[in-house]
């Protein structure tokens, strides 16, 4: 019970618990009136039992004061109400109407009434039955008579069931306004909840609309967009940090470059030692710049002003020459991969922008070369077909290192991230920024992408983007 209530939204437990209220309430209300109207049933129907026993006492004694020995007659011309019999003792012989049996008399209320007691009692027989007892000791008889109160039983039947479907309506109108009513106290949530998905989603312009005549939501209103207010100031703030820290570095890198370049020139009239210095230097500057560069696409990109040239261009094709422009900066020990594209992808066409699906591939071979020794197969293919229907081409790069785990296929597109698998894979060369420029450029040109794992357990980048449309492509 616990765990399946505290898997419910709010609405559903509300919902719940108003449906949950009226049906006790329906209980409490339909058992009250169920036993109320019982007892005041059963009392009124006793007395009236009671009432016309007395009487029909009366008339049996008037005739037997009177001589009368047609006793048999005489109870059966008694007023006795439909299903009701008489029983006469008299002398301790029983006398009774035709309907009538002398064994349907409880023996316990015989036995009393034959004291000189009256009583009544009430029980079952075929149905429920109230057996009223007179003793006449003028005349030496006891009169009885069984009253058939099934009528009662049927009515008391109907009122219960009467209830319980009285109760059932309750409980679903009880859950129906609960449901309206939660809905309507949840829907300023639902309009934070819709906010906050769109700021997560990086519309950092997404303010709440105020509220009036509600303190409570003007106060949750205020200050969620006062929140908001500081976050976009924060990461604007942040954001300019960055592109200012990355152009004042360009101008001493580019200085820096320069002299490594006239260094090199003259590299042979350096020592060994002085060698082996020029070339770490060189490595270490190279790895500044890509940084740098890296730095200033994130944060033009963060601001805003990315621009996006996008082209239709055959996606056979373009694979083909990304990976060989790729292949060429990457190191002398790594080899190029095999590039595979299927027949289905010839002729196919997409509309991208040429220069950022170069950069992602070059990012992904890198990063395949960095942390899984190479990558050992590019692969483009069609992919099954979007939410909208449209036809998908998926581009996958394979390599043969030691995969990730479950845990980091998500966070290792976030920035500067590299986690423990980098720890055992050359922690030192990577910068962090390669594949969340991968998920940037990936997004700018309308597609996704995502990490899984190989069969030999290494990991696999695929990218997926939308294929242009057949009717555009001429």
């Amino acid at each position: 019970m616990f765990p399946l209530w505290s898997r419910l939204g709010v609405r559903a437990r509300v919902t719940v618990m108003f449906g949950l209220g009226a049906l006790l309430l329906s209980v409490m209300m339909g058992g009250l009136s169920y036993f109320t109207t019982r007892h005041f049933l059963l009392d009124e129907r006793q007395s009236a039992s009671l009432h016309q026993a007395y009487v029909n006492a009366s008339l049996v004694r008037s005739s037997l004061h009177s001589g009368d020995t047609h006793l048999d007659q005489l109870l059966a011309s008694l007023d006795a109400g439909a299903g009701s019999v008489s029983v006469l003792y008299v002398h301790n012989t029983p006398f009774s109407s035709p309907l009538a049996a002398t064994g349907d008399i409880p023996a316990g209320l015989r036995a009393l009434v034959q004291s000189g007691t009256p009583a009544t009692q009430t029980f079952v027989l075929g149905g429920p039955r109230i057996a009223v007892g007179v003793p006449i000791p003028s005349v030496h008889a006891v009169y009885f008579e069984v009253f058939d109160v099934s009528d009662l039983g049927h009515t008391l039947r109907v009122l219960a069931l009467a209830l319980i479907a009285a109760g059932a309506i309750t409980t679903i109108l009880g859950a129906a306004v609960g449901r309206s009513a939660s809905g309507r106290s949840l829907r300023p949530l639902t309009g934070v909840s819709r906010a906050a998905v769109a700021i997560a989603g990086g519309r950092l312009d997404t303010r709440l609309p105020a509220v009036a005549g509600d303190p409570d939501l003007a106060g949750l209103t205020t200050s969620f967009n006062l929140m908001v207010d500081q976050l976009q100031e924060r990461i604007e703030r942040e954001a300019r940090f960055t592109s200012d820290v990355s152009h004042e570095l360009r101008s001493p890198l580019t200085t820096l470059s320069a002299s490594l370049d006239v260094l090199e020139a003259h590299s042979d009239e350096l020592s060994a030692r002085a060698q082996r210095a020029l070339v770490l230097l060189g490595a270490d500057l190279r790895r500044f710049q890509r940084m740098v560069g890296d730095l200033l696409e994130i944060s033009r990109s963060d601001t805003g002003s990315a621009d996006v040239s996008l082209e239709e261009v055959e996606a056979g094709e373009l694979v083909r020459q990304s990976v060989a422009a790729s292949a060429r900066s990457l190191p002398n020990d790594v080899v190029a991969p095999a590039v595979l594209v299927d027949q289905a992808v010839a002729g196919t066409w997409l509309t991208v922008d040429k220069r950022r699906f170069e950069r992602i591939m070059a990012n992904l071979l890198e990063n395949a070369a960095l942390y899984g020794g190479g990558a050992t197969e590019v692969r483009a293919e069609i992919g099954p077909p979007l939410l909208d229907g449209s036809t998908s081409l998926r581009v996958s790069v394979e390599d043969h290192g030691p995969g990730l785990a479950p845990a980091e296929r998500d966070k290792v597109f976030e920035r500067f991230y590299r986690g423990d698998a980098a720890g055992r894979r050359g922690a030192g060369i990577g910068t962090g920024l390669g594949l969340a420029l991968v998920a940037e450029h990936v997004r700018l040109n309308g597609g996704t992408v995502w990490v899984d794992e190989t069969e030999g357990g290494g990991a696999r980048f695929v990218i997926e983007f939308p294929v242009a449309d057949e009717a555009d492509w001429w």
